[in-house]
């Protein structure tokens, strides 16, 4: 250890702990996040890596969540004003439609419906993924958020999977805004277009390579890791606990989990995957008092009416705009075509896709990691995959649904015919993948 990392350490250890003077009794929340602090120890090494250690983890996750907003307060907050649909509270009514397209696919009521029902473990990481954050506000006076000035463990399942622009940047924008706005002038703007955003002129996204043993000189496996984002993106850290945790890598920002890295035995990394996974449905629908159905197979389905509240900030404080979205099996009413109503279907298992992105942290082997991928949660990414034992491995995608391959799936389909839904999704073994390639 040199000199500079151990200066370092004496700041770290100074400044995690110390909390401005009480003007009053400390409240059980203050209490509790100090209690948690000193059982934290954050190290930064030369480069100003975090390296956090603590008995639990969900005291590391505490100190890691504390030892990011040091780093970038902003970027985490920003990140989960998109997550959770709320940018425009912060950049004003142009980002109305933005965030309403997020509370369709993450509806904050259904995120603390989850939060409720999840297995304890991963409320001991929620929890304490919002107490490092207050904390950290606790004590940093001076940084003033635009938005969010408590977090609650319920936040983090609106930011599960660690993608930088997920599944739901393929929803149209200028579509949804002239569905639910009704307004002439965007009707006629979207009448043309196509109905999802367009794919970059340019490739983009991340590349890795593994090399098996018999390719390396010292005959280890070996995993190149090039997620091709800058530090404005993610964060990188060392975490470890008394419970097994022990990893080191990229973090997306505000996230608690390493996305792509390595621990003592196992590393992986994701890169864009383009696989289709996301389709549009042709409803059929149908007036029946109040409201409406859909018809599948000459079967009624429900069409679920909501009011949507979307807040904009305005110069002279909070505005907001309301709506009447519609949600449906086959997924949320996002546009019109040809009179019909089209619901996007998607990925959409915040519980299981944190669960997944944590739990791979904690993988030992290729069993332990296909394990994890069970959960099929992981939608916009392929993985790179080495470990410890010397195997090496690529899987495409981890969330294919399984559907008719008669139909056109790169256009809307008609939800009507009942042989058109989904039939679950496609196991491991169903997907390509190559394990131990001959070729090293």
């Amino acid at each position: 250890m040199t000199r500079v990392a151990v200066v370092l350490i004496a700041v770290v250890a100074w400044s995690c702990k110390q909390v401005p003077p009480p003007a009053s009794p400390v409240s059980p929340d203050i209490a509790a996040w100090q209690a948690r602090a000193d059982g934290v120890t954050i190290v930064r090494d030369d480069w100003g890596v975090p390296h956090v250690t603590a008995k639990t983890d969900a005291d590391a996750v505490f100190g890691l969540m504390y030892a990011q907003a040091e780093d970038d307060f902003n970027r985490i907050e920003t990140n989960y004003l998109i997550a959770m649909g709320r940018l425009a509270e912060a950049e004003g009514e142009k980002e109305v439609f933005r965030d309403l397209r997020m509370k369709l696919f993450i509806d904050p009521e259904a995120l603390r419906a989850d939060y409720a029902h999840a297995p304890a473990w991963l409320k001991a990481l929620t929890d304490a993924w919002a107490d490092g954050l207050n904390y950290y506000l606790h004590t940093h006076l001076n940084v003033k958020p635009r938005v969010i000035t408590r977090f609650e463990p319920w936040m983090a399942l609106s930011f599960s999977e660690g993608s930088i622009g997920g599944d739901i940047e393929q929803v149209s924008i200028p579509q949804l805004e002239a569905f639910y706005s009704q307004d002439p002038a965007a009707l006629a703007r979207t009448a043309a277009n196509p109905a999802r955003t367009a794919h970059p002129s340019e490739p983009t996204g991340s590349n890795g390579f593994a090399v098996a043993p018999s390719k390396t000189a010292n005959g280890k496996s070996l995993l190149f890791i090039n997620p091709h984002t800058s530090f404005f993106f993610r964060e990188e850290a060392h975490v470890t606990s008394e419970e097994g945790l022990n990893v080191y890598g990229a973090l997306t920002w505000a996230q608690f989990f390493v996305y792509q890295g390595f621990n003592e035995r196992v590393g992986w990394m994701h890169t864009s995957s383009s696989v289709d996974n996301i389709d549009e449905f042709l409803l059929t629908t149908v007036q029946k008092g109040s409201g409406r159905v859909y018809l599948v197979g000459g079967k009624e389905r429900p069409v679920t009416a909501k009011t949507m509240r979307v807040p904009y900030r305005t110069s002279t404080g909070l505005a907001t705009r309301e709506f009447t979205v519609y949600r449906t099996a086959h997924g949320p009413v996002v546009r019109e075509q040809g009179g019909r109503w089209v619901a996007v279907r998607m990925m959409e298992e915040p519980l299981k896709a944190l669960m997944q992105s944590f739990r791979r942290t904690k993988a030992r082997n290729l069993d332990d990691y296909k394990e994890v991928m069970s959960l099929h949660t992981n939608s916009s990414n392929n993985t790179v995959y080495a470990d410890a034992d010397g195997t090496i491995a690529y899987f495409h995608s981890n969330f294919v649904p399984k559907r008719n391959p008669r139909l056109d799936w790169t256009r809307p389909v008609d939800a009507s015919v009942a042989a058109n839904d989904w039939q679950g999704t496609h196991t491991f073994d169903e997907s390509p993948n190559v394990v131990n390639p001959p070729g090293g």
